[in-house]
């Protein structure tokens, strides 16, 4: 708008009448908005937008549906048919949705390097940590699980599971992770966390995430799965041992069997040939000293 230039020009000393008649401008229309320079209507969309943006920039994977319902629990409640145009006139689109305006469509960008080069060896604990995000239908729907996992033993040292794949997701399983290494002494921080370049990963919340604990973030390349086979190998392993075994009724049942496999069978029943036989449990506790055991 032009209007706050005629203002800021007449605190100089410029008559309004002049500014106005050089840049060809009414003088009414512009008293109207001095009186009331920002319409109710307007602040109301402005605040509408801002609450839909917040939602998108944190979670680009979603729809306007989605950011919708981000905007109400924020304090911001709308009509759909409101959240669809702000979101249209603004491009706010799902990055898993149709993609626009170009035949190619490309993931979005890094934001980090690629620091591991699929060099997935550590020598100590909290060095290199991988993350990756996997789901299975359910009869009430799609389960998602976001997983940690530390290369020097193979452990996964925390996960989040959820019915909803939001930035959040990834953000708990690396609090989780975090929480349980700090809890037994061991610093996290300057670990290198290599992940894909899913939206959960990129979103600003996952990167703040990372800051807070003194992490270092690190991504491989698009369509490139060998950048992450080391995560992918346990996600195999899940898929065969638990997801397929059998169909799932409830979210919750398969959330109990997860953890269950996770916890008693992968950790401390499972013995890996790269870790000399040993169950990732059993490692940890042989190669590190008391003082840095995992619990």
């Amino acid at each position: 708008m032009i209007y706050p230039l005629v203002r800021e020009l007449a605190a100089d000393g410029i008559p309004v009448a002049v500014t106005c008649r050089v840049l060809k401008i009414a003088r009414q229309p512009y008293y109207r908005w001095r009186a009331d320079p920002v319409p109710a209507a307007d602040l109301d969309h402005a605040y509408r937008a801002n609450a839909l943006f917040d939602a998108h920039r944190d979670d680009p994977e979603f729809g306007y549906r989605f950011l919708l319902d981000e905007a109400a629990a924020a304090g911001e409640p709308m009509a759909a048919r409101t959240a669809w145009r702000i979101c249209s006139v603004n491009k706010w689109w799902s990055s898993f949705g149709k993609k626009r305006g170009t035949k190619h469509g490309r993931s979005g960008p890094p934001v980090h390097d690629d620091l591991v080069a699929r060099n997935f060896t550590a020598d100590a604990p909290n060095m290199l940590w991988l993350m990756d995000i996997t789901e299975h239908h359910t009869g009430e729907g799609k389960l998602y699980l976001c997983a940690v996992k530390d290369v020097f033993s193979n452990r996964i040292v925390g996960y989040s599971i959820d019915s909803r794949m939001k930035a959040r997701l990834a953000v708990d399983a690396l609090s989780s992770a975090a929480a349980r290494r700090s809890a037994t002494g061991e610093q996290v921080a300057g670990c290198i966390v290599h992940s894909d370049r899913g939206s959960q990963f990129r979103s600003r919340k996952f990167v703040r995430a990372l800051r807070s604990h003194d992490m270092v973030g690190s991504m491989g390349r698009v369509g490139a799965c060998g950048d992450n086979a080391a995560m992918e190998s346990f996600f195999a392993l899940l898929q065969k041992n638990v997801l397929d075994r059998r169909s799932w009724a409830t979210r919750g049942e398969l959330r109990i069997a997860i953890v269950t496999w996770i916890e008693r069978t992968y950790h401390r029943r499972r013995r890996q040939a790269r870790l000399g036989r040993l169950t990732p449990v059993e490692y940890e506790a042989i190669m590190t000293t008391p003082a840095t055991q995992a619990a």
